[in-house]
């Protein structure tokens, strides 16, 4: 097939797609659709992996120190923890709420839905930022800096250095994950996403409900059990 035909059948194929969706490299947008999403999977196994390695670690010392483990959580604000998950499950609805109005052409609404995601990323990280504040003030800090006065048994340092650990490194996601939403709310509110392509936002979409996945596992292991 001639350059010239080539072109013809891209342009043909992006009927109604914004204009520098199609990578040169790519044969067709169909072909670069299936490359980006099978990308982003390889990259959440690896961010999986990452999750399950503090997992184990978690395992490993919460079998080490059971009765410190026990004690420790139950000083951890576990209404706030809570509040916090309901806040991160309506954030993965209205992301997937979205992605349904980009899908289906309803682009202010795709607009108000990923605004109320990001605001409930921020509301997530103020009420984070309201238990790290009561922790740093009850010295129930990592390591060292351990000076909680309430939970004195073996093992109570290390559980509040996975706690700072796991739920730091899941807020970090979090900020990434939210400054990846605001983008994606200007694109969309400027008609790059729509019935005819909308896989970014869908690839975002991914991300934040990897982000609301980590959470469930962290809550109960950290929060309940």
């Amino acid at each position: 097939m001639s350059s010239a035909a080539a072109g013809h059948d891209k342009s043909h194929e992006l009927d109604g797609v914004p204009e520098g969706i199609l990578a040169h490299h790519f044969s067709s947008l169909e072909a670069q659709n299936e490359a980006v999403r099978f990308g982003m999977w390889l990259f959440l196994a690896t961010e999986i992996l990452l999750f399950a390695g503090l997992f184990t670690g978690y395992a490993v010392y919460r079998f080490q120190f059971p009765e410190a483990f026990a004690e420790a959580s139950r000083h951890l604000d576990l209404s706030l923890g809570t509040l916090n998950t309901f806040v991160l499950i309506s954030s993965s609805f209205t992301v997937a709420m979205a992605i349904h109005f980009a899908r289906t052409d309803r682009k202010n609404l795709a607009v108000v839905c990923l605004l109320i995601t990001i605001a409930c990323a921020f509301g997530f990280l103020g009420i984070k930022s309201i238990e790290y504040m009561h922790k740093f003030q009850e010295g129930a800090l990592p390591g060292p800096y351990y000076a909680f006065k309430e939970v004195t048994a073996p093992g109570a340092p290390m559980y509040f250095t996975i706690y700072f650990l796991t739920t730091g490194l899941h807020a970090l996601h979090v900020i990434i994950g939210m400054s990846v939403l605001i983008v994606l709310t200007f694109k969309t509110a400027n008609g790059r996403f729509s019935s005819k392509y909308y896989t970014g936002l869908e690839l975002g979409g991914l991300y934040w409900h990897l982000v609301d996945l980590v959470w469930i596992f962290l809550f109960p292991l950290l929060y309940l059990i």
